[in-house]
């Protein structure tokens, strides 16, 4: 079994925190357990609704992304590379393709293999899979997730339920698909390290079925389509997407019994796919009222199941296709959907779990709500400050519902959802209002990202749930492909080959952030001047003594004199910073001299010496500010206390500071003074980073939903 750390043991810096919400009016003990989003209960049977015996742990894995780096791509297709660590064909992707994605392609497979069998071994068995369980439905790689799922629940008698993502379904309805990021053989040399593409009929011209000409680097394969919902759901059908025998109740939003009345055989025939379809339009839900174009049915994945007594598991299926022209399979993708879409587009899916929440609460039932898209905002109320910092597109804000679709959300009377789709770990809550209570919202971890974990509760039927982040550390097997990345890297790379003197798992996706922030993040999310601030390399120490600068020495003065360490590309991010225009300022180095004894004098009253902030750059606050973002409160064991303290001190050095300046984009003027830029852009950087750390507890808590609070339980660090 793999070595994973429960997050509540690991180093742990700052107070402990517990956050409080008004609670609102008060519940029974009989009421308590039915919105909750998970419970407790016994896996023997019982009388139907018997109250729980034992407590009950289930798994939430989302956002797995499962690749088969052995498969089978079928005859005379994709054969792969041989691996000189065992002698197999590996079917993977490039380390250049895992290092500019969100996510892992290929390590992610052992960890998911680890992290069952940890599941396993402290007691789970159910296991939800929140969405993104395959990478783009396709067939090859569903076959090996099917495999893995059917092995576990025949060796250990654990559970799967699943709902879609939007990787899982690309699109409603099959549609040709492929990757040319295959680790592949040089077609000239034969060697190890070319991408390699493989494609189905449809996505490239040397697989058109009318005869397409062979293409050097290129194979062809009916296993890379993508797969719409019917294919996807055939797949795992065992796995929650349709009843079985042992369940003690399954329907759908468009089943037609009631709880009474329930048998088998016809949730069963009432789970047929042409029952459980929708309408949607490009403006929303068919209305009366309002006129609705392009109109198409498709299918809903949603369902409730009981599989053991007392306990309902609600997958909702919140993928939102919205169609975006008159073809037929015309559609959005739906990453940037989430409930937002969910409202207009899918009301009544919305409308059935509040129906769901209400009759599991007439029953004593413990209800739980699991999606692959996010309930709730996701950045400890820092989202408004990175729209207004890095731009409104940055950082996955695009996928943060609107505070309305949240209160909506919460109005249906659901306690606790887990989701998934951001790679994030977070805990946010909704606060109640009147007689309604609070929405708990876990984004739990990816183990294709950092920091790679899954989230585990246990239920023990009391208002309390018992919540643990567990970290993956060491996953048997992680570096068995590393091999073939070197022979990648020989045949040229751009990236930084370091990352394969990872110790471990966790300290390999930790490296795999640092490159991922270096070659896609910054580009994508940070406007050109902040972006090519950070590159530079400007260390700690440099950062406060500019924040300093009392003086009018602009950025275009700085573009021709002796700038500390700032590049040309920094100056092209500015209007008018053309040195042919301006002269250097005289009195500069008079100016940095007055500046340095401020900082001097400001890091001496917090204990440290100037020079000790010369131990980081500029990109490292970029690259912990992410790892904030992404891990929250598990980021710190990464930043160190001492970078943790470095930043505060900045903070505060900051606090004073009034400059503002145009953010999110745009050129600003070269005429702009530099210690006023440096303020502007820094304070607020620090501000984010500060409320990203300071976020609900996530290493191990307790949700009180009794007095609609997070109660730290991570032991104090000794002293």
């Amino acid at each position: 079994m793999s070595r994973t750390a429960d997050a509540g043991r690991g180093p742990r810096t700052g107070p402990r925190r517990t956050r409080r919400v008004q609670r609102g009016a008060a519940l029974s003990a009989v009421a308590l357990g039915l919105g909750l989003a998970l419970a407790a209960c016994s896996t023997a049977g019982g009388p139907r609704g018997a109250p729980p015996a034992e407590p009950l742990r289930i798994a939430f894995m989302p956002d797995v992304h499962f690749h088969d780096v052995y498969a089978d791509f079928g005859p005379g297709s994709f054969a792969g590379v041989p691996n000189p660590a065992n002698g197999r064909a590996a079917t993977i992707r490039t380390m250049d393709a895992q290092l500019t994605s969100t996510r892992l392609f290929n390590e992610n497979y052992f960890a998911f293999l680890a992290a069952l069998d940890d599941a396993v071994a402290r007691g789970a068995t159910l296991i939800a899979l929140p969405g993104d369980f395959s990478d783009d439905g396709q067939p090859v790689h569903l076959r090996g997730l099917v495999r893995v799922l059917d092995e576990y629940t025949a060796r250990h008698g654990v559970r799967f339920f699943v709902v879609p993502g939007n990787h899982d379904p690309v699109r409603p309805f099959e549609q040709p698909g492929g990757k040319r990021d295959y680790l592949g053989l040089d077609p000239a040399s034969g060697r190890i390290g070319a991408a390699h593409g493989v494609f189905s009929r449809g996505a490239h011209p040397a697989c058109d079925p009318t005869g397409g000409e062979p293409a050097a680097g290129v194979d062809c394969s009916e296993d890379v389509r993508h797969l719409g919902h019917a294919g996807v759901t055939a797949a795992l059908a065992g796995h929650g997407f349709m009843p079985r025998p042992a369940d003690r109740y399954w329907a759908t939003p468009y089943s037609r019994y009631d709880y009474e009345a329930y048998s088998f055989e016809v949730a069963l025939e009432q789970a047929r796919w042409p029952a459980r379809v929708s309408t949607v339009c490009r403006e929303g839900a068919p209305s009366r009222d309002t006129a609705r174009t392009w109109c198409r049915t498709v299918p809903d994945a949603s369902y409730v199941v009981e599989p053991v007594d007392g306990l309902w598991l609600v997958g909702l299926d919140a993928n939102v296709y919205v169609p975006d022209g008159p073809a037929p399979d015309a559609f959005t993708g739906s990453g940037n959907q989430g409930y937002d879409r969910m409202l207009s587009h899918k009301p009544h899916v919305i409308a059935w779990l509040r129906a769901v929440v209400e009759d599991g609460a007439a029953r004593g039932k413990q209800v739980v709500a699991f999606s692959h898209f996010p309930m709730t905002e996701f950045y400890n109320g820092a989202s408004d400050m990175i729209a207004s910092l890095l731009g409104e597109e940055s950082m996955q804000l695009a996928r943060r519902p609107a505070d309305t679709t949240t209160d909506v959300l919460a109005g249906t009377g659901l306690r606790v959802h887990v989701g998934g789709h951001m790679h994030l770990n977070d805990i946010a809550v909704h606060p109640g209002r009147g007689d309604r209570r609070a929405l708990f919202n876990i984004q739990a971890p990816s183990l294709a990202a950092y920091v790679p974990a899954y989230t585990l509760m246990t239920l023990d039927g009391s208002p309390h749930v018992d919540v643990r982040t567990v970290v993956l550390d060491a996953v048997p097997r992680f570096d068995e492909l590393f091999g073939l990345y070197r022979a990648e890297y020989a045949a040229g790379a751009r990236w930084t080959p370091s990352i394969l003197d990872a110790r471990d798992y966790r300290d390999y996706s930790r490296r795999a952030l640092t490159e991922l922030v270096r070659l896609r993040l910054l580009e994508s999310d940070w406007p050109c001047d902040m972006r090519e601030l950070v590159r530079s390399p400007l260390t700690g120490a440099d950062l406060l003594v500019l924040a300093q600068l009392q003086s009018t020495v602009t950025l275009a003065d700085l573009a021709v004199a002796p700038a500390p360490r700032l590049s040309p590309a920094f100056f092209a991010c500015f209007a008018d910073a053309d040195p042919s225009t301006r002269a250097a300022s005289t009195a500069l180095a008079g100016d940095l001299a007055a500046a340095r004894e401020r900082a001097r004098r400001h890091a001496r009253t917090h204990g440290v010496a100037l020079d000790d902030l010369g131990s980081w750059q500029a990109f490292d606050l970029a690259v912990d500010l992410v790892r904030l973002a992404n891990a929250g409160d598990l980021a710190s064991d990464d930043i160190g206390p001492e970078r943790t303290a470095h930043y505060a001190l900045l903070a505060a050095a900051l606090a004073p500071a009034q400059d503002t300046l145009a953010s999110g984009g745009g050129r600003l003027p070269g005429d702009v003074a530099m210690g006023r830029y440096i303020r502007a852009r820094l304070k607020p950087l620090l501000a984010i980073q500060q409320r990203l750390a300071a976020g609900t507890p996530t290493r191990h808590v307790r949700l009180d939903l009794e007095r609609d609070r997070v109660i730290d339980l991570t032991p104090p660090l000794a002293d």
